[in-house]
């Protein structure tokens, strides 16, 4: 057996002892030495009584165990390995599963436990996957799989079993999936059957702003722009999902989507997850729209009471073309006149009913929802499988590649310098701090005592601001216009500009404590700078305490540039909680299914359970099992309204 291997094997145990740790103190462990023809291997217990140990690791004594291996000094070893005393005498009498063990519970009374529940049990459930996708999959039922899975016959493939990918586990498998996924197809299939508007395209807006934009559309803008009119221009509610890279342009292609609405008179909601990103939208937006003699408008948590009345009613007298805010748009008393389209920025920050609760103060809009965080296809296919998806994958021409780099705290002296230089080179700068312990107050604590020892260390060159969560929209203003004005040259700042923020002029983003973001949100950070024509750079400081694996994740980001790669990277890393963060609540538990593992099942599962879903009369009473087991397991999650 290998290091960081673990099944179970047979030994036979060769002598066993109490140790001490050391030449002093007190500490001791309790070792066995096992072996068989191919080795000896040391199992090893801190936590132990002697005089059972010595009772029950007899010399001679067979054992089955199992436990993962590692190396000390020069020898094998397994801590705290599950071990059975009464494994039989032939090798091959029985396949064991391993199971998980809760305190006071050993694995032998576990094994026990279920296999008793299986047997009894699971000839009484039985799958409602139709037998012809079974089939076609070559699953088996459902009671037979759990069977399998907890009683293996004698003569089952071990390294199937071993690796998840006995029939019985794909049968467990698909069976998690395909219900998500019939969920997801149900809801497409809803959206499908309502009446939208066919949005005509006369290009009275979307042609002259294309003409006074400084740069070229993209091909990939162009491409994506195409899908959004053919939705547009459908009889049925859009509902696509936008990714694009850190700078790809995904802004300037929701405005163009935007203008497509006004032309045909009605007005549309942007709504962002925060005060900042949605005022870097409404500043894009008011840039452009007067040149059309067209109005937007602003409405956050923060808008003055009398400029918020002033808000509402031009927008319910259609006075407001396009309105841009935060959560404050779900409030209901606002009222639009005539609400045609709906975007969603950064949309795995809001759950499936704040969605609903825009799109439903419309006539069936059409939705558009946005990403800068690159969605790995598996979780794409879990999170949004109901949604047709469009991707910007090119950068606009002229985008500097960022140079990043990993420092240890002997650097930081060289990098205050390096910052001096930029500076004295009319160029800006960033420095990032981490939301610590999840307290905004610990959090304002670290950005205000970096904001001091800054102005300590670059004070003599650099003119240095501060920016944070917890200021008032209008200090929050005051701050970044006097940083893209130029009035200040380093930015002291929490996580909230991850997003948005766009100031050309910035060349050097240094965050510290970098093991403490994800990859995917580094990867946002990083995308704050090289957005003109000069060379950037993004430095990474972790923390002392740094584990390698943590070191291992930022040395990722100095050596891809492509968001998709970065977050792939992250999924496998982190895990898909993880990744997308606490505030995620619509990811899914499956019991046995793994997104990461059984990537393949999935993508059977999801066409297996469209095409089911769009072939089949849904009021057919035949169906209603499938239905019925679909809603109990998602239903509530996925919010299946009217569906069934």
């Amino acid at each position: 057996m290998r290091p960081g291997e673990a099944r179970p094997f047979r030994a036979r145990v060769l002598s066993g002892a109490e140790v001490k740790l050391g030449n002093r103190g007190s500490r001791r462990v309790f070792e066995v030495l096992v072996g068989d023809d191919s080795g000896q291997i040391v199992l090893k217990w801190f936590h132990y009584r002697r005089s059972w140990m010595e009772r029950s690791y007899r010399s001679g004594r067979e054992i089955l165990a199992f436990g993962e291996v590692r190396i000390f000094g020069s020898q094998r070893e397994i801590l705290h390995p599950e071990v059975d005393f009464d494994p039989g005498a032939d090798p091959g009498a029985a396949i064991l599963p391993v199971y998980p063990l809760t305190e006071g519970i050993s694995q032998k009374r576990m094994r026990g436990i279920i296999q008793s529940a299986a047997a009894e049990y699971a000839s009484l459930l039985h799958s409602d996957i139709p037998a012809s996708l079974r089939h076609k999959r070559s699953l088996i039922d459902l009671g037979e799989a759990i069977s399998r899975v907890h009683n293996p016959a004698i003569d089952a493939d071990i390294q199937a079993l071993q690796t998840r990918s006995s029939t019985a586990h794909r049968s467990l498998i698909y069976d998690d999936f395909f219900y998500l996924q019939l969920g997801l197809a149900l809801r497409r299939h809803t959206q499908e059957q309502l009446r939208g508007r066919a949005f005509e395209v006369s290009h009275r807006y979307t042609r002259p702003l294309i003409r006074q934009l400084p740069f070229e559309l993209t091909p990939a803008q162009l491409r994506v722009l195409g899908e959004i009119k053919e939705d547009m221009m459908a009889p049925i509610p859009m509902h696509r999902l936008l990714q694009g890279d850190v700078g790809s342009g995904k802004t300037v292609v929701a405005l163009l989507s935007a203008l497509i609405a006004v032309e045909n008179g009605a007005q549309v909601g942007v709504i962002a997850p925060t005060e900042i990103l949605a005022e870097q939208h409404y500043r894009f937006f008011a840039d452009w729209l007067p040149r059309l003699k067209l109005k937007t408008a602003l409405l956050t948590g923060s808008t003055p009471t009398r400029t918020r009345h002033e808000t509402l009613a031009g927008l319910h007298h259609a006075q407001i073309d396009i309105i841009v805010g935060t959560h404050a748009l779900l409030q209901d008393d606002v009222v639009f006149n005539d609400l045609g389209l709906v975007v969603i920025d950064e949309q795995h920050r809001f759950g499936v009913q704040q969605r609903n609760a825009l799109r439903k103060k419309g006539d069936n809009p059409d939705v558009l929802v946005m990403t800068a965080t690159p969605i790995p296809r598996t979780l794409s296919m879990t999170l949004y499988g109901d949604l047709q998806v469009s991707v910007i994958d090119e950068l606009p021409r002229g985008r500097v590649p960022i140079l990043t780099r990993v420092l240890s705290e002997a650097k930081r002296a060289g990098l205050y310098n390096f910052i001096k230089e930029q500076t004295r080179a009319g160029l800006q700068s960033y420095f990032i701090y981490p939301l610590v312990e999840e307290s905004e107050t610990l959090e304002l604590k670290a950005a205000e005592d970096a904001f001091t020892h800054l102005q300590d260390e670059l004070g003599d060159v650099c003119r240095v601001g501060l920016l944070h969560g917890r200021m008032n929209s209008a200090d929050k203003d005051t701050v970044m216009t006097r940083f893209k004005g130029g009035e200040l040259d380093v930015l002291v700042a929490t996580s909230v500009i991850e997003v948005g923020i766009d100031v050309p002029n910035a060349t050097v983003m240094v965050i510290e404590h970098a093991e403490r973001f994800g990859l995917a949100q580094l990867h946002q950070l990083r995308g704050r700078v090289g957005r003109g024509e000069e060379k950037s750079y993004c430095f990474l400081f972790h923390s002392a305490p740094c584990s390698a694996q943590g070191r291992e994740r930022l040395h990722m980001l100095e050596r891809y540039r492509d968001g998709f790669n970065i977050a792939e990277a992250d999924l496998h890393l982190r895990g898909p909680g993880e990744y997308l963060g606490t505030q995620q609540a619509g990811l899914p538990q499956f019991r046995v299914a793994d997104l990461l593992e059984d990537r393949k099942i999935l993508e059977h599962a999801r066409t297996d359970a469209f095409v089911f879903a769009s072939a089949h009369d849904l009021s057919n009473p035949e169906l209603r099992p499938v239905l019925e087991t679909m809603e109990r397991r998602w239903g509530e999650k996925l919010e299946l309204a009217g569906v069934g």
